[in-house]
């Protein structure tokens, strides 16, 4: 009752949950396709008052109208062309059943078990292929300074 009543006073009243900001590219093409239709039905109601007039104008505003139809549907299309742009190249809504987090998740476990933890240096992988080389060989296996300076 309370919450009732005091949104009956107010003028504004924001919601908890919000929409997200549309991103900026998508924005500027969602306002040019608004502003290209509206032209557009400014000119149609133009030329209807033309025609209903019998004025010289009606044929040319006729014209421009088609052409400015033919505009604001493509510019209509450039919205949903540049969201699923957008979409493609920022990654999916992130989702539980999100196939780009899934995918990150795997890499992130990837990186960590390839990383070698700072207690541990000297005793990773590469410690273990250089004590194999040493026991087949019987000598010492070459570091990475000693293949730079052969190289040189």
């Amino acid at each position: 009752m309370v919450h009732e009543a005091e949104s009956a006073r107010q003028l504004w009243v924001e919601d908890k949950k919000g929409r997200r900001r549309m991103p900026d590219p998508v924005r500027t093409a969602a306002v040019r396709a608004v502003m290209l239709t509206s032209v557009t039905l400014i000119q149609g109601m133009v030329a209807f008052f033309c025609a209903v007039t019998d004025s010289w104008l009606a044929f040319p505003m006729l014209l421009s109208s088609v052409g400015s139809t033919v505009v604001a549907t493509w510019s209509v299309l450039d919205v949903w062309v540049t969201r699923q742009v957008w979409r493609q190249r920022n990654g999916v809504v992130s989702e539980p059943s999100s196939t780009a987090r899934r995918l990150r998740r795997e890499r992130r476990r990837e990186r960590k078990a390839a990383q070698v933890p700072d207690g541990e240096q000297g005793h990773g992988t590469a410690g273990m292929v250089r004590g194999a080389e040493t026991a087949r060989s019987g000598k010492p296996a070459r570091t990475e300074t000693h293949a730079l300076s052969e190289a040189a």
